[in-house]
């Protein structure tokens, strides 16, 4: 989706994914704070992922708490979604080396609105 909107998100949510523990909320807002979640994001190449029913959702969990389970298939979404436009592919072995993994270590934040 495209980094541009046509309106300033209501609600903005930064998910960290390491690739181990499930995704953890790393930064949440709304109004102005929103815009400048999103305008970070934007500013450090980070994909920015449009679900507001999600986003309402996730905002729900304190900052650096894990989401819950009922929540993986949606964020897996949200996971997937930065993997395909940073270019990589969980799971695919890279060239740096055997056993490491692309998508492995400290995966983009993907911010949710």
């Amino acid at each position: 989706m495209s980094t541009r909107r046509r309106t300033p998100p209501d609600i903005a949510i930064a998910l960290r994914y390491d690739g181990r523990d499930a995704p953890r909320v790393t930064a949440k807002g709304d109004g102005e704070l929103a815009r400048a979640i999103c305008r970070v994001a934007e500013e450090h190449g980070v994909p920015l992922y449009e679900n507001p029913q999600l986003a309402v959702v996730l905002s729900q969990i304190e900052l650096g708490e894990e989401i819950p389970e009922v929540l993986y298939r949606a964020v897996a979404e949200v996971i997937a979604f930065a993997y395909v436009l940073s270019g990589r592919v969980c799971g695919v072995p890279s060239s740096e080396g055997a056993g490491e993994r692309e998508g492995r270590g400290d995966a983009d934040d993907a911010e949710q609105n």
